[in-house]
């Protein structure tokens, strides 16, 4: 069964925490919720904030529009040409600057891309993975037959126990010996001719004596590789 496709999100604020994203569309969608009149001062907030160009720009450009607005309002002019100026003014403020707000809300609230990483869940994912193949080995020490019956270090089997990702170098295929760090086809299938030789490995030591291995790589395999007998 083929792994499952990493998760791809669809929208940008699925990269941001649920907090952060409801912020950022809460701030976009104040021109349209204040009829406009919100507009300017939305974007005077985040120019204080980020301070780029862009918003600076934008920030007056808006209070410019703002301030023809009210001047036009505070005219009170009651003819139809006066009133549909007026509408125009506040349509710009509203929809435009509601649209325009959408469009830059991830580099304002997520300008670098980086309020979805993890790094510490990442971290404890990876001292998990270890720990699990500690505790693996060291059952597969002290029983082996029940390490082979739980299928310790064997991907190309199906099983439920979780080891962390050993690989039981003198039972698993030379398919499941590629999942060895740094061990391509050419060495697994010299490590399964050797193996079938000699009866199998003791140690990363011995295995990359007896098999050839490069020395560089026998610290990365031993963290991985389990020896069954």
């Amino acid at each position: 069964m083929n792994a499952p496709a990493p998760y791809e999100p669809r929208v940008p604020s699925d990269t941001m925490p649920p907090g952060r994203a409801a912020l950022s569309v809460t701030w976009a969608a104040l021109p349209f919720l204040t009829l406009g009149f919100g507009t300017p001062f939305a974007f005077a907030a985040v120019l204080l904030w980020r301070r780029s160009l862009h918003l600076l720009v934008s920030t007056v450009a808006y209070a410019g529009v703002f301030a023809l607005l009210v001047s036009q309002l505070s005219a009170a002019g009651g003819e139809r040409g006066d009133q549909r100026f007026t509408g125009m003014l506040m349509a710009l403020l509203a929809v435009v600057g509601c649209g325009h707000a959408f469009l830059i809300r991830r580099g304002v609230f997520d300008p670098h891309g980086l309020s979805g990483v993890d790094n510490e869940a990442v971290v404890e994912r990876v001292k998990r993975q270890r720990l699990l193949r500690e505790r693996a080995r060291a059952l597969a020490a002290s029983d082996p037959g029940l390490a082979r019956e739980l299928r310790i270090g064997r991907p190309d089997l199906p099983r439920e126990y979780n080891d962390g990702g050993l690989v039981d170098v003198n039972h698993a295929s030379a398919e499941a010996l590629t999942l060895l760090p740094g061990i391509t086809e050419e060495l697994a299938a010299v490590i399964e001719r050797v193996r079938s030789e000699t009866g199998g490995f003791v140690s990363a030591e011995e295995l990359s004596a007896v098999a050839g291995l490069p020395p560089s790589l026998t610290g990365d395999v031993a963290d991985y590789a389990v020896f069954i007998r």
